[in-house]
């Protein structure tokens, strides 16, 4: 058992000194080898490598630093092209606007020219309707063939309730009479809905009322008409319109003269006519 372990020992030994075989090939690394730095061995032909990072640092500091500064003076270009040149409080150029540069209003600047601090005044024009000194006039359609109109009516008319004035509605899909009046006001013949007239006098349509909405302007051009009452009408529903009476919305009557049906000349072509409380 001693000899065993004595030529095993001496066996160890000897691989040391030898060479080592690795895959067929011999490679010796001799004592001298072992001894030198180990930047010297970075720099055998073995870990030599054409795109290795040791390439990107051989440059000295003194070029690192001036190739920072080139990288500076290239976005400093950039910044000059998208920034507008500085001036000094007290220099003449800062009290009035570049002849090469475009002046932009500030938001000090901008509240001068806001829609608030604007007044609506309706146009002096000829559109009146008369009669109706003493309401809000909307003529509308409930008809929703045209997905849009029909929103733009909804809407303006939810903006009028909302302020609970005085409003009259005239819907001219329920009434021919009511297309053939707002043509002849207006003078046109193709409309767009909706169409309000306040306090006699033409206003606009959609986009108007929207935007003297949102610059509180409507109210100041309702100041002074009746509210409208918190209830609805009890005979329509504030639906403006009833079966005729005469024929029972069926826009015959029957002559007795003639012994013949004739047309009722009291209702409109959907057989309907206007409300006697609220449609005064």
């Amino acid at each position: 058992m001693a000899d065993g372990k004595k030529q095993l020992v001496q066996h160890q030994a000897k691989a040391l000194d030898d060479d080592v075989k690795i895959g067929g090939t011999s490679t010796i690394f001799t004592t001298d080898a072992t001894n030198k730095p180990l930047y010297d061995l970075c720099n055998s032909p073995v870990f030599q490598r054409g795109t290795s990072f040791k390439n990107l640092y051989s440059s000295s500091f003194g070029s690192m630093v001036a190739a920072g500064n080139s990288l500076r003076g290239k976005v400093r270009q950039l910044c000059s092209i998208f920034e507008a040149p500085k001036t000094s409080i007290g220099s003449p150029d800062s009290l009035s606007p570049s002849k090469s540069s475009k002046h932009l209003l500030t938001a000090a600047d901008s509240s001068a020219f806001s829609p608030k601090s604007i007044i609506f005044k309706p146009p002096e024009t000829l559109f009146r309707l008369p009669g109706t000194e003493d309401r809000v006039v909307v003529y509308f359609t409930s008809l929703r063939g045209i997905r849009k109109t029909f929103q733009d009516c909804q809407s303006i008319r939810m903006i009028f309730r909302g302020l609970r004035v005085n409003l009259d509605e005239r819907d001219i899909s329920m009434d021919i009479g009511y297309r053939k009046e707002l043509q002849r006001v207006l003078g046109e013949t193709k409309i767009s809905l909706p169409q309000v007239f306040i306090k006699g006098k033409y206003i606009g349509g959609a986009d108007v009322i929207r935007q003297l909405h949102e610059n509180d302007e409507i109210a100041r051009l309702i100041k002074g008409l009746p509210l409208m009452p918190l209830k609805p009408c009890e005979a329509c529903n504030d639906i403006r319109f009833i079966p005729c009476t005469n024929c029972d919305g069926s826009r015959k009557v029957y002559d007795e003269d003639e012994e013949q049906p004739k047309r009722c000349t009291e209702c409109n072509e959907n057989g309907l006519v206007r409300c006697p409380l609220c449609c005064l």
